[in-house]
């Protein structure tokens, strides 16, 4: 019965269709593997982007160690808000400004005013006491816009190769699920003994088959939250390329420009207020005043999307000098899709099991992709013997660099956030500044040992023991220079920090634990090929 429904399995899908899918699977990987490597994990760090910015903030920890628990209690725009607002423009003119209101997770907020002379931003406690300058661009400034962006926002070409590369990872699946026709005996076999190659194909197999409709979704997803902006054919036709007057359709937004003419801001805890009204009991997240001091001002308040999958931030438009309500539009049927679709991707709700799968699903999706990479690589090295070409080398550099150099990058950044004063200048563009450099460096040294090994081989040993030092290091500053270990944090309730440092501290002792096994085991075939080599 098993052989008769293996044999009509096999007739569904051609030996020849598997055949065709197997070269684009593979040089998508091939080519696109440390991109998407990329992507997956800053993406799979967003998710937490929260918890490690009050890791990487120390100032910003007031809501736990200082003054117990942070009241989620409604705050007083007027008098908490307002106040900051003007001290951070510090006597020059207020063009713009917004505020990202505290949540439970991050108990601080954050201000950003724009003047006529310049830009200016910090961070408050809920009762408008302005914190020290942060000094970093954390989790939420750094390793979020890099994923979805590569911080390449001039012209949107960061978001076009972002979707390029989305697009090749859904073909990538697609492909990969015609390829394996043992699909479902893939989803129960791992053996982790024997052959490397085999390991590494099971390994593949396991990950692409077990988290298959989450890759899927994050990728579909993913992709359509920038349809806009890479298929424009509808925007260029209907609003003649003008985004901005698509979006104040579409999302129900609302401009005006300035009328020159000066006018006071009316208060702005009664329109918050109407904001809730309208929601229905919403919370407000974030609150932008355009237009500030202008009489053509504009206060438009976001809801929290914390309580529901949707993007659907719902935003309310006040006038500024009357405090009357100018828009409140409810998304169309096409929108509120897109809005769905898009809060499955950022995974903004307030579900502490979902945010914990979305992290691990989206690690899973690193392992898939390096699996892959290092798979080809083992293959093309058995295939040639102890001297692999250009392209091999190449290869390897790129996976290595991509692979650990991209952990030991991270974590150097993060180290630099501990160690660096906090009066230097520009100091948040240092700790960038080292975060490029030690994963350029990470990618040279994997080239150059693969190119003057005698047997080439990425320091895959070496790498994983600097992962597992400065995973370590990271604990021990944080303890060091904010005195919050562990213990500490567990009596004050600060979860968020103690989570970090759990994760920086599995994640030494795993890479740890690998990089001794690399130095104990070496491979097998490569043993034997390196012995015939000798012979000959």
């Amino acid at each position: 019965m098993t052989a008769k429904m293996t044999a009509k399995k096999r007739k569904l899908i051609s030996p020849a269709l598997r055949a065709a899918m197997l070269w684009p699977h593979t040089w998508a990987g091939v080519t696109l593997g440390g991109l998407l490597m990329l992507i997956f994990f800053m993406g799979s760090l967003a998710v937490f982007a929260s918890e490690i910015d009050r890791w990487m903030m120390p100032a910003t920890r007031v809501g736990a160690v200082e003054v117990g628990p942070v009241s989620l209690d409604p705050i007083s725009l007027d008098h908490a808000v307002v106040p900051v607002v003007e001290k951070l423009a510090a006597g020059r003119a207020v063009r713009d400004w917004f505020v990202q209101l505290p949540d439970e997770r991050r108990p601080v907020m954050a201000l950003r005013v724009r003047t006529e002379s310049g830009n200016a931003g910090g961070v408050a406690t809920a009762d408008g006491t302005l914190l020290p300058p942060v000094g970093t661009l954390g989790a939420g400034s750094f390793f979020y816009p890099l994923h979805y962006s590569l911080l390449l926002k001039a012209g949107f070409v960061g978001y076009w190769i972002v979707c390029f590369a989305s697009v090749a990872m859904l073909a990538g699946l697609i492909s990969g699920v015609i390829i394996h026709a043992r699909i479902f005996k893939d989803f129960f076999t791992f053996r982790s003994w024997g052959q490397l190659r085999r390991s590494l194909l099971d390994l593949h197999n396991l990950t692409g088959v077990l988290v298959l409709p989450f890759h899927l979704m994050i990728t579909v997803t993913g992709i359509v939250i920038v349809l806009p902006i890479v298929l424009p054919a509808g925007v260029q036709a209907l609003y003649g390329g003008d985004l901005l007057r698509f979006y104040d359709d579409a999302l129900g937004n609302y401009s005006r420009p300035r009328s020159g003419i000066a006018a006071p801001l009316a208060p702005l805890d009664p329109m918050v207020a109407e904001a809730r009204r309208l929601w229905g009991g919403g919370e407000a997240a974030v609150v932008f005043v355009y237009n500030a001091g202008d009489a053509a001002s504009v206060v438009r308040v976001n809801r929290d999307t914390g309580d529901h999958i949707s993007l659907d931030v719902q935003p309310v438009f006040f006038d500024g000098v009357t405090g009357a309500l100018l828009k409140y539009q409810a998304p169309g049927p096409i929108v509120a899709t897109h809005r769905v679709l898009s809060g499955l991707h950022f995974a903004a709700f307030d579900h502490w099991p979902l945010r914990w799968l979305y992290f691990l699903f989206g690690l899973a999706g690193c392992v898939l992709i390096g699996t892959g990479m290092l798979y080809w690589m083992e293959k093309r090295r058995v295939a040639h013997g102890v001297t692999p070409g250009l392209g091999w080398r190449s290869v390897a550099a790129l996976a290595c660099g991509s692979t650990t150099g991209l952990l030991i990058a991270t974590l150097a950044m993060m180290a630099a956030n501990r160690l660096l004063p906090a009066g230097i200048p520009s100091r948040e563009l240092v700790e960038v500044g080292v975060f490029f450099l030690t994963w350029i460096c990470c990618a040279i040294h994997a080239a150059i040992r693969t190119r003057t090994d005698q047997t080439p081989n990425p320091p895959w040993s070496g790498q994983c023991a600097a992962v597992a030092l400065l995973a370590a290091a990271c604990v021990v500053l944080n303890w060091i220079t904010t005195g919050e270990h562990p213990g500490r944090a567990v009596a004050a309730g600060d979860w968020a920090v103690l989570g970090v440092d759990l994760v920086l501290a599995l994640t030494a002792a795993a890479a740890w634990r690998v990089s001794r096994r690399l130095v104990r085991r070496p491979d097998p075939e490569l043993s034997t090929l390196v012995k015939v080599t000798d012979h000959a």
